[in-house]
């Protein structure tokens, strides 16, 4: 089920704020991210809620697929920033980093960490995710 914009936002950057005073905008309404971490939490938020769209339009044209996968089968349960590298809020930053986990529950029972160093890049004053590795 699909969190209404006052419920609290997955991204959990600031405990019990909602949806809409968080990455409601950049998901719903096209707001840009500020920055490389708030263009990840944006993008963990549209994977709890299965917003293929925003997901697309947030990836770097030079490595997004023709179309976002299935979103299915997965819960993400809770997300986690570990560190975070460059890319701030200053126009002459144009690449970032940030380090996350993103706990989940999958369809048939089985829970699992995605831990994964994620590469981002200013295009046009907008932040897009360009690619990541996953960690162990």
């Amino acid at each position: 089920m699909r969190p209404g914009p006052d419920a609290e936002c997955p991204c959990a950057w600031v405990p019990g704020r909602s949806l809409r005073e968080c990455c409601g905008p950049l998901v719903l309404d096209g707001v840009l991210a500020p920055t490389p971490e708030a263009l990840m939490r944006s993008r963990y938020t549209a994977f709890v809620l299965r917003d293929a769209d925003h997901l697309w339009r947030t990836w770097h044209p030079r490595t997004r697929p023709a179309q976002v996968g299935d979103l299915d089968g997965v819960t993400w349960l809770a997300l986690r920033v570990l560190d975070t590298g460059d890319g701030g809020m200053n126009e002459a930053d144009t690449r970032g980093t940030v380090t996350f986990e993103a706990s989940y529950l999958a369809d048939d029972g089985r829970r699992g960490v995605l831990r994964e160093h994620s590469r981002f890049e200013r295009r046009a004053g907008r932040w897009f995710y360009v690619d990541g590795d996953e960690l162990d």
